[in-house]
C-alpha cells in the first residue's frame, strides 16, 4: 500500500465574492514521494499530481467526499467549505481510512492556520511540515484506523465513486483538452502523457 501525495487546495467561492465558479483551485501544501517512479519520470509525475489534484478538487462540491479510480490509483478528495483535501493512493488503501486521513488534515491545517486560506490567491510553494509527516506516517493505514475510531460520522457519509477521471468531468469537457491547457504541466509532460495515451500506459504518470 503507497500514499504518494497529499494536497491541500482553496476552491473557488470560497474566498471574496468576486471568486468565479470556473476559477482554478490554488495549491495550499503539497507534499509528495515520486521515489517509486523512474528517475527520468519523477518531475513529470509531480506535475501530474498537481494536474489531476486541481482537477478532482475543481469538481469536488463543498461537503462532498468523492474517490476517483484511474488503472490501479485513487485519488480520494474531500470539500469541506471550499477547504479540500486530496491524496493519491493505490488501490489497496482502505477507502474509509484514507477519508478518516484526509479528515484529520484539514482538521490539522484549520488549526495552523485557521481561516487565512480564505485570502489566498496564488499556489504556496513552502512546504506544510504536517503534510510530509502525514505522507510517512499514514503509509500504514492501521495508524488512519486509529483516527477513524474517533471519526464515526464517516460511517455515514456517503462517499461518490467515479471509475475514471473521465467520469468526474462536466459533460463536453476532455482530459486531453485539459492536459493541453493546463498550466501545471510542462510541454515535455505533455507531450509524455499523449505518448502514454498512445500506448495505453497513463497509469505510469499517475
Amino acid at each position: 500500500m503507497k500514499i504518494t501525495a497529499i494536497l491541500v487546495l482553496k476552491c473557488s467561492g470560497a474566498g471574496d465574492s468576486s471568486s468565479s465558479g470556473s476559477a482554478e483551485p490554488v495549491v495550499l501544501a503539497n507534499a509528495s514521494d515520486v521515489s517509486h517512479f523512474g528517475y527520468f519520470q519523477r518531475s513529470a509525475a509531480k506535475e501530474f499530481i498537481l494536474f489531476v489534484g486541481r482537477t478532482v478538487a475543481k469538481r469536488t462540491p463543498p461537503a462532498q467526499r468523492q474517490s476517483v479510480q484511474h488503472e490501479e490509483y485513487m485519488v480520494h478528495s474531500y470539500n469541506r467549505n471550499g477547504l479540500c483535501a486530496v491524496a493519491f493512493m493505490d488501490d489497496n488503501y482502505p477507502v474509509r481510512s484514507a477519508f478518516s486521513l484526509l479528515n484529520t488534515v484539514l482538521d490539522e491545517y484549520q488549526k495552523a492556520f485557521g481561516e487565512s486560506w480564505r485570502t489566498v490567491q496564488a499556489d504556496v510553494t513552502q512546504p506544510w511540515p504536517f503534510a510530509n509527516e502525514a505522507l510517512t506516517k499514514f503509509q500504514d493505514p492501521a495508524e488512519a484506523d486509529k483516527l477513524l475510531k474517533i471519526q464515526r460520522d464517516l460511517d455515514e457519509t456517503k462517499i461518490i465513486l467515479h471509475k475514471t477521471i473521465d467520469s468526474v468531468l462536466a459533460r463536453g469537457e476532455k482530459l486531453d483538452s485539459l492536459v493541453e491547457k493546463s498550466s501545471d504541466l510542462s510541454a515535455a509532460s505533455q507531450m509524455f502523457y499523449k505518448q502514454a495515451r498512445k500506448t495505453n500506459q497513463c497509469c505510469t504518470v499517475l
